[in-house]
């Protein structure tokens, strides 16, 4: 009669582990760290043909998140990892605020076997999309409406799409660009990268409305401004 009471001891001890394994080895060193693999994912992004929809997104997006590595670990019960940060934008200016530190986690059941790592990014398109992203934590797919982001040179498709969901997602993996489904993962802010980058405790609502003009965010900035250009 303990068996099943064993065995779900046991699963849940497995996915613990491969969470935690997950987590170690997606962790980036510092906020900076974070803030230059997120400008170089998004220089490679650039250079793909499929990009300029995500492009024609951002140009009227409320903000974007992007994760320069996602780590997935499985053996049967599987887990996702990763950190990043998130940016608002001012629709009328163009002025980009921020950053705001996250970090993204889910597990996985099902046949999968192996470790991948994949670069991601989340277009925000609403005002609800943004104030999700700025509570404690989000559920993509639950609290929050998700979908791939359309690729491909159709303006019209990123025009049509933007009626769908709040958040579109893209990712880079061995250098194949896609959209990508995030059903069921967590998004949370990271409040010791805050706290490290700021150098005072504060809420996302505080930082996502100073201007994303301090020196170390230049090359993601000038990032962004160039992946805007794709036609």
């Amino acid at each position: 009669m303990k068996r099943p009471k064993t065995l779900q001891t046991a699963l849940f001890l497995l996915c613990f582990t491969f969470l935690a394994f997950t987590q170690g080895i997606a962790r980036a060193a510092t906020p900076e760290a974070r803030i230059a693999d997120s400008a170089k994912i998004l220089r490679e992004m650039a250079k793909q043909n499929d990009a300029s929809t995500m492009a024609d997104l951002i140009r009227d997006a409320k903000g974007i998140a992007i994760f320069p590595s996602v780590v997935k670990a499985g053996f049967v019960l599987g887990g996702r990892y990763g950190e990043g940060l998130l940016l608002k934008r001012d629709p009328q200016s163009g002025n980009w605020y921020g950053p705001s530190f996250l970090t993204i986690a889910g597990a996985s059941w099902g046949i999968q076997i192996g470790i991948q790592s994949t670069a991601l990014v989340l277009v925000i398109t609403n005002d609800r999309g943004m104030q999700g992203f700025m509570g404690d934590n989000v559920t993509l797919g639950g609290d929050l409406a998700v979908a791939a982001g359309p690729v491909g040179r159709s303006a019209q498709a990123a025009t049509d799409s933007r009626l769908k969901a709040s958040i579109y997602s893209y990712s880079m993996s061995k250098g194949l660009f896609a959209g990508l489904s995030l059903e069921g993962a967590v998004v949370d802010t990271d409040q010791d990268a805050n706290k490290a980058y700021w150098k005072k405790e504060m809420s996302p609502q505080q930082i996502l409305a100073r201007r994303a003009t301090d020196q170390r965010m230049a090359p993601l900035t000038r990032e962004i401004a160039n992946i805007l250009k794709k036609k």
